[in-house]
């Protein structure tokens, strides 16, 4: 299996450190709202990455956190004149259930920066007895010219940087040693969270976060370390001298980045109200045709979103759920069981499109000519069964359909959908609970029905409902 490497800029053979097992580390999002298609991306590719080294045998330790402490969450809780926490306990609960419905496995460990302050302390404190780190008036830096390997990963020059001006200079600049240092840990403002240190109280700075949380929940070396290209400088960059610094390794031995999202060919941004979350999606499409919409460029490639783009992907998504259906519906008025001789050389050819999937993800992760793969073993299904067909041949290629598209994440079977009686029996009992006060039963009767492409909506006339 071969992976692009940002450190190295080339795909190299993957070899982990353990055998049999991968510790990967993915930066998850700042929760202070929904998270938007951007977010999705690193989600859903990643979360195939991690799905494919599952199939492969792999034990995976797969660890995104959440950034439930940020200057967006205090300005969100300032607006609306609540606490931090309660914003990032809101955006997780709803990020997850968005991830949910795009079938993003839950990590194996989603640590929240707010509940791993101590160790940041303390990684703190070692760089500054090593001498990688000062303090000035409660805020710490990082001595970023000690850190001799500084731009490794962004292959970015130091002079380079020092000669670029003030766009990488933050808050407390003119107390720094040297403007290129970045920011460990800072002092308290009136009215934010603020935790204690030896400096005083404050918090920490963002790159911080990641590099504990990976040390703490993966050891103080893991195989991959992920996340969109735009953090490739500084944040990554960062968490590398943290790290090798504090522990005096190597951090992670591969670096993967996905490419960015444009929105019809311009860059997604709220100024040109192109700005999508993935809730807002949700109400257009199934999460699983974004699913599949992302999965059908490489993730080094660029993607462009577009409603012509998103149809495109229901249609191919769709052309992979009638293929499964249609074997279901042979398979149960098959009238013969086993397979025959015939049948048997048939599925060995099959095979072939199995392997052309491996091979397409065997090369960094090319979910583009591996869903090729899937649609060439959708024709080849639609070619080679029949009413004649065993049932056991026809479970066989319904087997290999499911096994290659769960590999992808895709749904290859459709969910039965939900009766008109069944739904307003629901919205009954929702409106039950509600009069009880029972809220959380409340809640959870809209994400079930959410969940199955129903949306409600509350009037002045009672509650109305609609399919996504």
């Amino acid at each position: 299996m071969k992976l692009y490497n940002t450190l190295s800029k080339a795909k190299e053979d993957f070899v982990p450190i353990e055998e049999g097992k991968v510790k990967m580390y993915v930066c998850g999002p700042t929760v202070y709202n929904y998270i938007h298609i951007g977010n999705a991306r690193p989600m859903i590719v990643f979360d195939t990455v991690r799905r494919y080294f599952e199939y492969k045998g792999y034990e995976v330790n797969f660890v995104s956190n959440f950034t439930d402490v940020d200057d967006k969450i205090i300005k969100k809780a300032i607006e609306e004149g609540v606490t931090a926490e309660e914003i990032s306990k809101r955006y997780i609960k709803e990020c997850k259930h968005d991830m949910d419905g795009m079938n993003v496995k839950p990590a194996t460990k989603h640590p929240l920066a707010t509940e791993e302050i101590g160790g940041m302390v303390e990684m703190i404190q070692t760089l500054i007895g090593k001498g990688y780190a000062y303090e000035k008036n409660g805020t710490v830096y990082f001595r970023t010219r000690r850190f001799k390997d500084y731009g490794k990963l962004s292959h970015k020059n130091l002079d380079d940087l020092q000669s670029g001006g003030r766009s990488l200079l933050v808050t407390g600049e003119d107390e720094k040693e040297d403007p290129l240092d970045f920011v460990l840990w800072k002092p308290k403002k009136e009215g934010e969270p603020a935790w204690e240190s030896p400096w005083g109280e404050g918090r920490p700075g963002w790159h911080i976060e990641c590099s504990e949380m990976s040390k703490k929940y993966l050891g103080e070396q893991i195989d991959i370390h992920a996340g969109g290209e735009d953090l490739v400088f500084p944040h990554h960059e960062n968490e590398i001298a943290q790290s090798e610094a504090a522990n005096g390794r190597e951090f992670a031995k591969y670096w993967m980045h996905n490419a960015f999202l444009n929105i019809d060919n311009r860059k997604m941004s709220k100024s040109l109200g192109n700005f999508f979350t993935v809730r807002e999606i949700s109400e257009k499409y199934d999460l699983q045709v974004l699913r599949f919409f992302m999965l059908s460029a490489h993730y080094r490639s660029p993607l462009n979103f577009s409603a012509d783009l998103m149809d495109a992907a229901r249609t191919g998504l769709e052309r992979i759920r009638n293929a499964a259906d249609n074997l279901k519906f042979l398979r149960e008025n098959a009238k013969l069981k086993e397979m025959t001789e015939a049948e048997k050389e048939k599925l060995d050819r099959a095979g072939e499109y199995v392997r052309g999937f491996e091979k397409a993800m065997d090369d960094d992760f090319n979910t583009a000519d591996a869903i090729a793969s899937i649609f060439e073993l959708v024709k080849y299904s639609n070619t080679t069964a029949d009413e004649e067909s065993s049932a056991e041949y026809l479970e066989s290629l319904l087997g290999l359909i499911v096994k290659l598209s769960d590999v992808l994440g895709i749904q290859s079977e459709k969910e039965e959908e939900i009766l008109a009686d069944d739904i307003e029996a629901l919205i009954e009992e929702r409106q039950e609970a509600r009069k009880a006060r029972d809220f959380a039963r409340a809640d959870k009767i809209r994400d079930e029905l959410l969940a199955k492409g129903i949306i409600l909506e509350d009037t002045r006339e009672g509650v109305k409902w609609k399919k996504a």
